[in-house]
């Protein structure tokens, strides 16, 4: 492949360009695994006036690299007491990985004599590449993943400190990092830099392990997808954690969030950069309820992702999905020795939707005959400070006891038990020895999971995590923390389990509509209504006239009352120009009703095609459907309650097409207004699977316009019982 093959980007059938399956070539998930596990090393650019190379020899220091490591400086002969070599052309043998702390102007000479020494990784710390911001730093970026390609070198970078492999023993990384580094199931990858070091240190306090974390910089090359699919294969990996700034291949990362449900791999992500759409505000409702952010978090939660919203929640989270306790379901234990704990844990149980039932029969009196007679068995627990305070109840176990007849108890799913982690070893150490001891062995043969917490969110200290670690322990950081985890954990158990549970037939590809018959803008309501027609979707009767008379007949025909709408597709808010009347009963109010809406609208514009006259429906309950197109995820579905509730409320339910009316009628569910779905004040309930059928050809309907949609709305979409009509409708298509 030449210069000039990777200059114009060439599109084959799957719309993947020349560059970029040359550059998926270098990031593959076999190509990966040799370049986070690297066996020997070298610095270019080392010197002891760089605070980076410094930090880079401490962090291998700190992860205990044992490989062999060379630095290269093309004029100081030694750095760090090592001697230097000036190239990597003179380096002896080639070495696995490259780390380039050169500037900016002189990176790709260096990967050239990477290339020319036969190393195919490297590390780019540079910046002033498509980080600028600017034209020239763009340029700089394309041309950079052009050497890299030709020269057949998997980059990671630019503007990028590097890694931190715990579970391989290896961390070429730019920052420092405490001592010792945990090794653990959590893969991180960020997208930021100097993140990586409160991300360490925050685990490390927290008695959560790393297995890999990376600085992804400008992903010029290696990208956040990229690494999340080699974590998803690591076999040292059980959970994902992700700092992200954008999502850059929502196609492929959505398909990959599936992938990581499928194999049981959670992924906790804490996505920033909030900012309303807008799109198409003006012309319909949906662009204004879509906006970017809702729609990154309808997508996360459709794929299974956990969505989080600081770095301690997104720590803490992954650090119970990777420790082998999660909750299995929603009906939970409390042991505690503090009546207030207790109390906090029911009001944030309640906000997660975690149930504490009442112990079963057995347990309770099995509890009475051990707790002091002024302690009460019951669910929250507390077993009192008397465990702490009283030497022979201390040394009896009474808390270890209790824990043992709680998790025992057959009406619950899993239990959650509180742990004081002592900061310094006390005169008798023998003491927390034993009590940890005791609380690994429940632990181990307990049939439900046990999540160990502490009441704060609190900075183990290193006798505390030393302890927690000689007795295989997990503890969740602090009551609020640890329940939203809690939370977290068990929907995304419930994800998984219905994904299992769903058959694997995708929905059928959507019929296209010839793109020389789309107009430019918004449509006209007839045709509107035609496309849904034509698509299998029920809508209202209603006649296209010319004049009051013809109203009147169309009117007759189809029973009154009626409602007059002028029909054009320059008018999209006809109400607002007064181009609609509703419960016309008698013929004279329709003629002077049609005649009103049509001068309405021949005083705005000549584009008038008439007046649809249709019947009116009354009572039954009114819904919103909408599709618009978000930039990155593409078409987007929103449901919630129609009419004006749509506006004043924006109670709606998000998804990314396709969909199936089995999600559509968990769409529903999700509705703050749901209970008024189910029949409210006498109401009739809606049929949600008719309501969900209909749903999903409208988004079939939608989908069919191909890229011209720009929004398919519906409002209000009528219910009653198992009767839906669409009552007015939107379309708007633009260039392709």
């Amino acid at each position: 492949m030449t210069q000039a093959d990777h200059v114009a980007v060439v599109d084959d059938e799957h719309g993947v360009g020349q560059r970029d399956r040359g550059r998926r070539s270098l990031a593959s998930p076999q190509r990966l695994r040799s370049f986070f596990a690297p066996r020997s090393i070298a610095l270019v650019g080392a010197s002891e006036g760089s605070g980076w190379a410094r930090f880079i020899l401490d962090s291998l220091s700190t992860s205990g690299f044992s490989g062999e490591l060379r630095l290269v400086h093309p004029v100081r002969p030694q750095a760090f007491g090592r001697p230097t070599v000036p190239s990597l052309r003179d380096l002896d043998e080639p070495v696995d990985l490259a780390f380039v702390l050169a500037p900016t102007r002189a990176v790709e000479g260096v990967l050239e004599d990477a290339a020319a020494a036969g190393i195919h990784n490297v590390v780019v710390l540079a910046s002033g590449y498509g980080d600028g911001g600017g034209e020239e730093g763009r340029e700089r970026e394309r041309r950079l993943v052009e050497r890299a390609i030709d020269l057949d070198l998997t980059l990671l970078g630019p503007n990028c400190l590097g890694f931190v492999n715990a579970a391989a023993g290896v961390a070429p990384f730019g920052l420092h990092i405490v001592p010792p580094l945990r090794r653990g199931g959590l893969g991180v990858v960020l997208q930021s830099g100097a993140l990586t070091s409160n991300v360490l240190a925050f685990a490390r306090a927290h008695g959560i392990g790393i297995s890999l974390l990376t600085s992804m910089g400008n992903e010029a090359v290696i990208t956040a997808a990229d690494v999340i699919e080699h974590l998803i294969d690591d076999d040292d990996t059980r959970v994902i954690g992700l700092f992200l700034e954008s999502v850059r291949d929502p196609q492929r990362f959505t398909a990959l969030a599936e992938r990581a449900l499928q194999v049981g791999k959670p992924i906790v992500a804490l996505k920033v950069g909030r900012s309303p759409a807008g799109q198409l505000a003006a012309l319909a409702h949906t662009g204004a309820v879509a906006g970017d952010d809702a729609v990154v978090a309808a997508a996360f939660r459709q794929y299974g992702v956990t969505r989080v919203d600081s770095l301690e929640e997104l720590l803490i989270t992954a650090g119970l999905l990777g420790s082998g306790t999660v909750p299995t379901g929603r009906r939970m234990g409390v042991v505690t020795a503090s009546g207030g704990a207790c109390d906090i844990i029911a009001d944030r149980s309640a906000d997660e939707g975690v149930e504490i039932p009442e112990f079963s029969e057995s347990t309770g009196a099995q509890l009475r005959e051990l707790l002091p007679s002024f302690a009460a068995a019951r669910n929250p627990l507390d077993v009192t400070g008397v465990i702490l305070a009283d030497t022979a109840t201390a040394s009896a176990n009474l808390g270890g006891t209790a824990l043992n007849a709680v998790a025992a108890d057959p009406k619950l799913d899993f239990v959650l038990n509180l742990i004081s982690v002592p900061v310094a070893a006390p005169p008798d150490p023998a003491v927390p020895e034993r009590r940890m001891a005791d609380i690994a062995a429940t632990v181990a043969r307990s049939p439900i999971p046990i999540v160990n917490f502490s009441a704060t969110c609190s900075d183990l200290s290193e006798y505390g995590a030393d302890l927690l670690d000689r007795h295989g322990l997990h503890v969740v950081g602090g009551i609020e923390f640890g329940l939203t985890a809690v939370g977290h954990a068990i929907r995304w158990n419930e994800m998984r389990q219905d994904r299992a549970a769903r058959p694997a037939a995708a929905p059928a590809p959507a019929p296209r509509v010839a793109p020389d018959d789309l107009p430019d803008g918004a449509w006209s309501e007839a045709r509107a209504r035609d496309l849904l027609v034509a698509a299998g979707v029920p809508v209202v009767p209603a006649e296209l006239v010319q004049d009051p008379d013809a109203a009147v007949a169309a009117a007759e025909r189809l029973g009154l009352p009626v409602a007059v709408k002028v029909c054009s597709a320059a008018i999209t808010h006809k109400s607002d120009i007064g181009g609609v009347a509703l419960g016309l009963g008698e013929p004279d109010a329709v003629h002077a009703a049609t005649e009103s809406v049509l001068a309405a609208g021949r005083a705005v514009t000549g584009d008038v095609e008439g007046a649809l006259v249709s019947p009116m429906r009354t009572g039954g309950t009114e819904l919103f459907v909408g599709v618009t197109v978000d930039p990155s995820f593409g078409p987007v579905l929103a449901v919630g309650l129609g009419g004006v509730f749509i506006e004043v409320l924006r109670d709606v339910s998000l998804r990314v097409l396709p969909v199936d009316p089995a999600e559509v009628v968990r769409m529903l569910g999700e509705l703050r207004g749901a209970p008024v779905l189910a029949g409210a004040r006498g109401t009739v309930p809606v049929d949600l699977q008719a309501v969900a059928e209909v749903v999903t050809k409208v988004a079939e309907c939608a989908r069919s316009l191909g890229p011209a949609l720009q929004v398919l709305e519906i409002n209000p979409l009528w219910v009653d019982g198992s009767h839906v009509e669409a009552l007015d409708v939107l379309v708007a298509t633009g260039p392709s």
